[in-house]
């Protein structure tokens, strides 16, 4: 099995935009008891204020660990604030993006009646996280690449390799949707023959399946990818089962990706949620809209009158789609 380092940091600072005001941000997490992931939040957090010292920037978690969600606004107050934004470090809305989170912040508002919160939106259907497992896809296929030219392994194609990707789970059927919405938007245009979907808790399909199905296609490689903002118990437990998997199945090569990490694009979504929070945007889901990007692209404004080309063909026409490799070349294109 190839496995990478599981606690990436990347030291690329990306540009980011002003903020209209400066408001103290509250950073929430969901907590964890593996300390290595609770510090790698605590520094996620340290390097987004770095980027931008112009307010403070409080991490704090939902459960598991602390400083707990009521600390960190006792915090903000004591420094004299009486308005401050909150974000849900979350990668979706479920449960604890929309009643837990929230219940505390009510809470605290109880406590501190003067204090106006702004409370923002979870990472979810972002292109730049997209943008940031492509680039990881990528950069696993030049490492390869040059372990292949040094005559020291052989690599499978795209098209012989299938993608398993991992989500925490949620008893929250939404959340659990979006996973595998992120997971097929993921693989489109990619090249991989085929992406599975699986959960390593709570739902199902459970890790274990998801390796049975992603066989059922009898591929030469699979790459494990884990969902996952930063490392912690369950990302740990996704290397230990991806390793004796490739134990057991020794005939296919298997590589398990890191988790997110603190990595430029992750900063650039943050601030976007900032920016979002502090002026009361509720945006619709168009940010995975490929004629948005496209029409982003040459500066026009799309706004949300979408005018799709849902690509009907009827009577007898030929199928553009029809042959896998092409539909990878075209899914993308707009329109």
């Amino acid at each position: 099995m190839t496995a990478t380092n599981t606690n990436p940091i990347t030291n690329v600072s990306p540009a980011l935009p002003p903020l209209p005001l400066q408001l103290p941000l509250l950073m929430i997490g969901h907590g964890t008891r593996d300390e290595q992931g609770r510090q790698t939040f605590i520094d996620f957090a340290k390097a987004y204020y770095a980027l931008d010292q112009s307010r403070p920037v409080v991490p704090c978690f939902l459960e598991l660990t602390g400083p707990t969600i009521q600390e960190g606004v006792d915090q903000c107050v004591e420094k004299g604030y009486t308005e401050l934004a909150a974000l849900p470090i979350l990668l979706f809305a479920a449960r604890h993006n929309k009643f837990d989170v929230t219940n505390e912040l009510d809470l605290a508002k109880k406590r501190h009646p003067q204090l106006k919160l702004h409370y923002g939106r979870h990472f979810g259907m972002a292109h730049g996280i997209v943008d940031l497992w492509h680039r990881r896809l990528a950069e696993l296929d030049q490492s390869l690449e040059q372990q292949e030219s040094k005559g020291e392994s052989s690599i499978p194609d795209r098209k012989d390799t299938v993608l398993l990707f991992v989500g925490r789970g949620s008893s929250d059927p939404d959340a659990n949707g979006d996973v595998y919405k992120m997971a097929r938007i993921l693989w489109e245009g990619s090249g991989y023959k085929t992406v599975e979907t699986c959960f390593i808790g709570i739902t199902h399909p459970r890790l274990e399946e998801g390796f049975l199905r992603a066989r059922f296609y009898q591929p030469q490689r699979i790459i494990v990818l884990p969902y996952f903002l930063f490392t912690g118990v369950l990302v740990k437990k996704i290397f230990d089962i991806t390793a004796q998997q490739q134990e057991k199945y020794p005939n296919i090569s298997m590589t398990c990706l890191p988790e997110m990490g603190i990595h430029p694009q992750l900063l650039s979504v943050m601030r976007e949620r900032e920016i979002e929070a502090q002026l009361g945007q509720v945006q619709m889901n168009c940010e995975m809209c490929k004629f948005r990007l496209a029409a982003k692209d040459v500066g026009h404004d799309h706004s949300h009158d979408h005018h799709h080309n849902h690509g009907h063909h009827h009577h007898n026409a030929p199928d553009p789609y029809a042959d896998l490799g092409q539909y990878h070349q075209r899914i993308w294109q707009a329109p």
